[in-house]
């Protein structure tokens, strides 16, 4: 990592918690001669008026903290994936298996990015476009997961689903669930999907309570191109990392591949993905550990 000059922060709005990290963190970082960058949201907290526009902010800064949840950071992965700035992502209390650093360890953490000690996660985003007449009215990146929903008055959808070409099934459910291997502990996870280790190349998808009791979650090399065809003549809706969505419309097209670009996530020295999954999913401790009662 190139020295850093300018830090991007990006915090959740209205967090009370949020705006006292804040506080110290900006000090932190000008006693270091770092140049701080944020958006009229995070500014406000502070009382400051806001450096750049929100989009801008990931061309600039030599790094990006993020202080929040899960939402947050999906919300600031969408915009940073084309710099391939490195994010670090700082949880302010919730579950958060994406922003697995913790408060006591944010400023330790910090030292070691300064010092070039700290090493970078590549996570995979998909791109998601809608075709609709041959022609693509939206384009998107995720870093979690696609959802496809039935509508408030559709009684199940109709999804005919190809990888590479290849038709693979229809689906009749109430939805069905695209995701990264980020995105495999969160509604994937709920659905019955596995659990994958952020560094598999591969991809999950699965059924929301499938019509016929077979159609299983699948995984599927990350390399291929999924296409869901909309077949049902009533309200279906798309819904990506469970913050923007689309209706799709019966006969659309919905596209998606691995997006060239990752984003890149400071992982937190001594910590490792199996130890996130335990304290987060409540997993039981080593035999050693529970010796003596």
């Amino acid at each position: 990592m190139a020295s850093i000059k300018r830090v991007g922060i990006f915090c959740k709005p209205k967090s009370d918690l949020g705006r006292e990290v804040l506080i110290e963190l900006t000090a932190w970082l000008r006693k270091r001669q770092c140049e701080v960058l944020m958006p009229t949201d995070t500014a406000e907290l502070v009382e400051e008026s806001a450096t750049h526009e929100r989009e801008d902010i990931p061309r600039l800064a030599d790094l990006v903290i993020v202080l929040g949840g899960d939402g947050t950071l999906l919300s600031v992965a969408r915009i940073t994936h084309p710099t391939q700035v490195p994010i670090l992502a700082v949880n302010l209390g919730s579950l958060g298996f994406l922003t697995d650093v913790s408060l006591a360890e944010l400023y330790p953490t910090l030292e070691k990015v300064f010092r070039k000690e700290s090493r970078t996660a590549s996570r995979m985003l998909l791109q998601a476009r809608v075709i609709r007449n041959r022609l693509a009215i939206t384009e998107d990146f995720v870093l979690n997961d696609v959802v496809i929903n039935k509508g408030t008055l559709a009684r199940i959808v109709n999804l005919e689903v190809q990888v590479n070409d290849q038709y693979m099934t229809s689906y009749r459910a109430d939805g069905l669930i695209v995701s990264t291997p980020t995105g495999s502990t969160a509604y994937s996870l709920s659905a019955g999907g596995p659990i994958l280790h952020p560094s598999m190349n591969a991809l999950v998808l699965s059924p929301i309570c499938p019509f016929t009791l077979t159609n299983r979650p699948i995984v599927i090399p990350s390399n291929a191109t999924i296409q869901i065809h909309q077949t049902t003549d009533e309200e279906v809706r798309i819904t990506l990392d469970g913050q923007t969505g689309y209706d799709l419309r019966a006969d659309d097209l919905l596209e998606l591949k691995p997006s060239d670009q990752p984003v890149n996530l400071i992982e937190v020295p001594g910590k490792n993905y199996y130890q996130i999954l335990r304290q987060k999913l409540h997993w039981g401790r080593p035999a050693d550990d529970q010796k003596g009662g």
